[in-house]
């Protein structure tokens, strides 16, 4: 019995049936050449093997009395396998396109709490041939970081499927639900602990407070400057009640040039995604006449967790980036993005032993349910102020190719969450040489052909970032001047690195659309 954290809790009491809470992913495999099996049996047959390898797949929540406190995890050793994972075929022709408004429609439904919190379906009747494969796991259950850890369980690094060990023989309790006094019991036992350690983190925190406050002080502008302190973010129309309606979009993209150019104009992977979808942003509302003067707003997740943990939980928090949709100039947006970014990251890295610190509150179940019942259903995400326009998410995955069951997956896209006051959600996963896209949104608020229409101006977007002069260039174009007051010194400081054969990030979509 595994008590919940305060910050995993909230994500089972935020859940309303308009704001499904759940994480996905939809994966691409080519089957192996002369494959004549029934690939879905295959998948059941090596999901059965391996379920006892991780924690997630069979654990379910026990409510608390009257919800005092937060609900617990408890061990089922009865799993309907045939329940959880399930097959679809597409209707002909079977385009790109079929499959991801089927991801979306099925990524609209409420997983069952009565069972563990996951659903898993593979897809058939692709045009190519290719078979796909679409999970979701609730969000209270795994982060970003901890889905990418269940991926090496499930999967394996050569088409050869690796042997485990069979499960350990469990006694039979005879109880299929935990008794009231084992979980209010549980529950104080479990704010008795966080209490102890939240008073041992005191003089920690105050250190880290008094850092932080520090790199803030530093990174106050100069006069004249952009300011790197957000305030309150434009409403804009991503700023919404949403339905359970859902729409869903995918884009792929080679790593490596994308590495390539953000060393080359000045930034990282990260600020080559957020300047992106900087650009695609200002003109999908630009052409509809709803761009704000004021610039968006991204809200962002940054990990928490520490190198090597690999627990199925969350640890994570959320950082504000300015996209600068008011800055005309390209290259000046870019520096202004890649500036906030690396501010809000270096204040998180400060404060990294406070933001996942787990604070129990006793009645927070009702009270947080209530409240995410109120914001949906009185629009108040449309009348409040924002924090942020968009929810924009960057998370490493695997470098090497994986493979299921023997079949070799060739694409990973991440499925997201949309919520009141944020209906788009646009997540970026690497995997294997490619950095995978997923659009995320409210079907009411972004269309299936407006998300499209958004692939689209991203695409447009990071031609737009191939054309940007490299930082080397302005090197080059500072040198003469440099010589002219200390020859010696500038000779020996600067290196002039050739440009003109670095490699255009062009796009490719394996998994483009048929129409």
């Amino acid at each position: 019995m595994d008590q919940l954290s305060s910050m995993d809790a909230s994500f089972l009491h935020l859940e309303t049936p308009e704001t499904p809470m759940h994480v996905g992913s939809l994966m691409i495999f080519d089957l192996p050449e002369g494959y004549q099996g029934d690939y879905y049996e295959d998948v059941k047959e090596m999901l059965g093997k391996r379920l006892h390898l991780s924690a997630l797949l069979n654990r379910k929540l026990a409510q608390m009395p009257f919800q005092l406190a937060e609900p617990v995890w408890t061990e089922d050793d009865d799993i309907e396998l045939d329940y959880h994972v399930r097959t679809v075929t597409l209707r002909r022709p079977g385009t790109m396109a079929q499959l991801e408004q089927l991801v979306a429609r099925l990524h609209a439904s409420l997983l069952d709490r009565s069972r563990p919190l996951w659903e898993m379906y593979v897809i058939d009747g692709l045009d190519n041939g290719q078979v796909a494969f679409y999970t979701k796991a609730h969000h209270s259950g795994v982060d970003g970081k901890a889905g990418v850890e269940l991926a090496k369980v499930l999967y394996d690094v050569s088409p050869k499927m690796r042997e485990v060990p069979p499960p350990r023989r469990k006694r039979a309790s005879g109880q299929y639900q935990l008794g009231v006094t084992e979980l209010l019991q549980a529950a104080a036992n479990n704010a008795a602990q966080q209490y102890r350690k939240l008073a041992e983190l005191l003089p920690t925190a105050a250190k880290a407070l008094g850092t932080a406050a520090t790199v803030m002080a530093s990174q106050r502008s100069q006069k004249g400057e952009r300011s790197l302190s957000l305030g309150l973010a434009p409403k804009t129309m991503f700023n919404d009640s949403i339905t359970n309606q859902r729409s869903y979009s995918t884009m792929s993209l080679p790593l490596a040039d994308i590495k390539v150019l953000g060393k080359r104009v000045g930034g990282t992977v990260n600020t080559i995604v957020m300047a992106m979808c900087s650009i695609a942003l200002q003109r999908f509302l630009a052409e509809r006449g709803l761009l704000p003067k004021e610039a968006l707003i991204a809200m962002v997740p940054v990990s928490l967790r520490a190198e090597g943990d690999k627990a199925m939980n969350n640890q994570v928090s959320a950082v504000r980036v300015d996209l600068a949709t008011d800055i005309d100039d390209l290259p000046t947006r870019f520096k202004a993005i890649h500036a906030s970014s690396e501010a809000a990251k270096a204040v998180v890295r400060e404060l990294k032993p406070v933001l996942g610190v787990d604070v129990p509150i006793t009645g927070s179940p009702w009270l947080m349910t209530g409240l995410a019942s109120l914001l949906g259903r009185s629009n108040l995400a449309s009348r409040m102020p924002a924090a942020g326009n968009v929810l924009i998410s960057n998370v490493p995955g695997p470098g090497q190719h994986l493979y299921m069951a023997g079949a070799r997956m060739v694409h990973y896209f991440p499925v997201s969450i949309p919520y009141h006051g944020s209906a788009l959600n646009i997540t970026v996963h690497s995997y294997a040489g490619l950095l995978e896209f997923g659009l995320t949104a409210c079907r009411r608020v972004l269309s299936q052909d407006e998300s499209y229409e958004m692939i689209e101006h991203l695409r447009a977007a990071l031609r737009e970032i191939e054309a940007l002069p490299s930082v080397e260039a302005e090197i080059v174009e500072l040198q003469p001047a440099a010589q002219a007051k200390a020859p010696s010194a500038t000779a020996a400081s600067v290196t002039v690195i050739q440009t003109d054969e670095v490699p255009p990030a062009a796009a490719n979509d394996k998994a483009s659309r048929a129409s």
